[in-house]
């Protein structure tokens, strides 16, 4: 399948800004002094179909989930279905965060039936939807631990993170001031029980693991690990980005985890990536509730009848503090509710059988080796000989998005993917067309792609060490 995105393009340009097409002076009239004001102002006047050709051109230079799928391995990029921005954008939902509790009754009866909802879900005693993204989720699940050991008048450095873990766990536990010991994998990509118990003691906060991890695999030795861990007076922290594959079917809680963080953009559908606001709720056993950040959400029986209550916040007794503004990002911890609310308990246990079936599905139809399985909702498979970038690269020729690339390291040439469960079997078939065509070119194609995208080949190491973060800045280099 061949495909081509908009190329936009005036006097070899790309389409230029609005206030490049459409500017017109304005004057300016207003009480401040001269030192700060300007004689006059441009502001770009298109009309109204100026205005939407545009923004449609824009859209037609780039690619997202509403163009296609977007199989990115553990970032979980999902269909985000529209209801739930509907529900977000009600007159009701604009609260502001600083009113008096009395008057945000409703308000305050969402976020105590989500986290009550995210802790029967996660097998978790107590919820705090505070945090504004999963890593920060992370960040604020190491402090309890810290928090936790300091209480107990322990003093423990150190805490343990598998080779393959997302590297914001390896950056959450340094930023906590914690020393990191990287955790070997073992030769079947799961926890190794005789590396971890050398990795353990009396110096151990916890242990961050992904389960399943990032290979997709099971920990099937998950009730072997946590004993080690606790044992070890160590706490088990689970990371949430695959929780897709557990829903209504497994709960960390039960597995002997601790404290775990929601990524709800990945599990339950809120708007992921763009730098735009996130929400990584944190759950915790009942022991480390009163860690929690501040505030609270609790429900009071007020005695006017069965059923009958208020809500109220609260300081847990013995609190981190804050970790973000208010009581987190309200209006998508109101997505995730909605989501939460729309599937039910036999929708959520629908949504982890197809993550689990698609992925199995679409690795059976490819020619890539899969070199660690039985995996669950996400494979990582090998580039082999080819270059696993290149490959992406010439992914976006084929009209989808490419998988992750590059790792988890102990994978070479690693292609990790997640097609999700919202991708049925025409859109997975047309994924797999997709491998296959790029796995059967030659290195000459591979190291020309992109080339039907409106950008071509981009330096990657350059846009990372000399990041140019805005258009003024790129017209000043030339």
């Amino acid at each position: 399948m061949s495909y081509d995105q908009a190329r936009w393009a005036e006097d070899d340009q790309y389409e230029p800004l609005l206030s490049e097409k459409f500017n017109r002076e304005v004057e300016v009239d207003a009480p401040l002094p001269d030192d700060l004001m300007r004689d006059s102002l441009e502001l770009p006047a298109p009309s109204e179909p100026e205005l939407a050709r545009h923004y449609t051109r824009l859209s037609q230079m780039n690619y997202g989930v509403e163009s296609g799928p977007f199989p990115l391995g553990s970032c979980t990029m999902k269909y985000n279905p529209k209801f739930t921005e509907d529900l977000a954008a009600l007159p009701s939902a604009s609260v502001h965060p600083d009113r008096d509790p009395d008057t945000v009754q409703g308000t305050l009866a969402v976020m105590g039936r989500l986290s009550a909802y995210l802790a029967d879900i996660g097998g978790m005693d107590a919820v705090t939807l505070q945090p504004p993204a999963g890593a920060a989720g992370e960040y604020t699940g190491v402090l309890i631990a810290k928090a936790y050991h300091e209480a107990n008048g322990e003093d423990r450095p150190e805490i343990v993170v598998p080779d393959s873990a997302h590297g914001t766990n390896f950056a959450s536990a340094a930023l906590a001031g914690f020393d990191v010991v990287e955790l070997p994998s073992g030769e079947d990509g799961r926890v190794d029980p005789e590396a971890l118990d050398a990795a353990l003691s009396e110096d151990t906060a916890a242990l961050m693991l992904t389960n399943p991890n990032t290979l997709g695999l099971f920990e099937r030795k998950i009730e072997t690990i946590a004993e080690m861990v606790h044992d070890a007076g160590g706490l088990l922290y689970y990371d949430g980005a695959n929780l897709n594959a557990l829903l209504g079917r497994a709960r960390p809680g039960d597995m002997g985890f601790d404290i775990m963080h929601y990524n709800v953009h990945k599990t339950f559908a809120t708007p992921h990536g763009g730098g735009g606001p996130g929400a990584g709720p944190v759950g915790v056993v009942e022991e480390l509730a009163p860690f929690l950040p501040t505030p609270q959400v609790r429900e009071v029986q007020d005695g006017a009848g069965e059923g009958d209550s208020t809500y109220e916040l609260y300081d847990p007794e013995h609190s981190i503090g804050k970790v973000h503004g208010f009581s987190g990002n309200w209006l998508v911890l109101v997505k995730a509710m909605a989501y939460i609310a729309r599937l039910g308990d036999e929708g959520l246990t629908d949504a982890s059988a197809k993550a689990v079936l698609n992925a199995n599905y679409l690795a059976e139809q490819i020619d890539y080796e899969i070199p660690f399985e039985p995996f669950h909702h996400e494979f990582v498979a090998s580039a082999g000989e080819q270059d696993a970038a290149a490959v992406a690269k010439r992914m976006l020729d084929h009209g989808v998005h490419p998988p992750t690339t590059k790792w988890p390291e102990i994978v070479d040439e690693a292609l990790m993917t997640e097609p999700t469960e919202v991708e049925n079997k025409r859109t997975l078939d047309q994924l797999a067309a997709a491998f296959d065509a790029v796995a059967a070119e030659d290195e000459e194609t591979l190291d020309a792609a992109p080339q039907r995208t409106t950008a071509r080949y981009i330096d990657q190491v350059s846009a990372a060490r000399e990041p140019r973060l805005s258009w003024q800045a790129l017209g000043n280099e030339e």
